[in-house]
């Protein structure tokens, strides 16, 4: 696989989590409820985290990584719907995240479904789609319980 292809798909996927990262925090602050705050916190380390281990392999490929968010893409929109769920109480909160976490879940899919990504590249981004599908379990269990 060209290292053009693996830097711009890792690039993407970068961007990606500073929408999440953002979207998590902007979360963490609005909501009064203890439980969802810390896991929202939590979810935004996660996706700096993550972040940094994906610039680690955009720096290998001889890449450049982006700096931040993005200001078009699903994902994006995804997150903005978080932030204007507040007005509408937690279950809207629940049902925005959820959808984040899934369209996040797919676009981690659809890199997998490259199959000349580099051995080190398919790993990282395997490890982070499984966290980002264990989040995902998670809200919903929070949803089913809050509901």
């Amino acid at each position: 696989m060209e290292n053009d292809k693996v830097v711009s798909e890792l690039n993407d996927l970068l961007t990606k989590n500073y929408d999440a990262e953002k979207g998590y925090k902007e979360a963490a602050e609005k909501i009064d409820h203890r439980a969802l705050k810390s896991y929202f916190e939590s979810q935004a380390k996660n996706r700096y985290d993550f972040g940094h281990k994906i610039k680690e392999l955009i720096a290998k490929y001889g890449g450049e990584p982006d700096k931040g968010t993005s200001l078009a893409g699903d994902l994006h929109r995804t997150w903005i719907a978080i932030r204007s769920a507040f007005a509408t109480g937690d279950q809207a909160i629940y049902e925005e995240c959820i959808r984040g976490e899934e369209t996040f879940s797919e676009e981690y899919g659809e890199v997998l479904n490259d199959t000349n990504l580099p051995q080190d590249v398919r790993e990282m981004v395997r490890k982070q789609k499984d966290s980002v599908d264990r989040a995902l379990v998670a809200l919903r269990t929070m949803e089913d319980f809050a509901s």
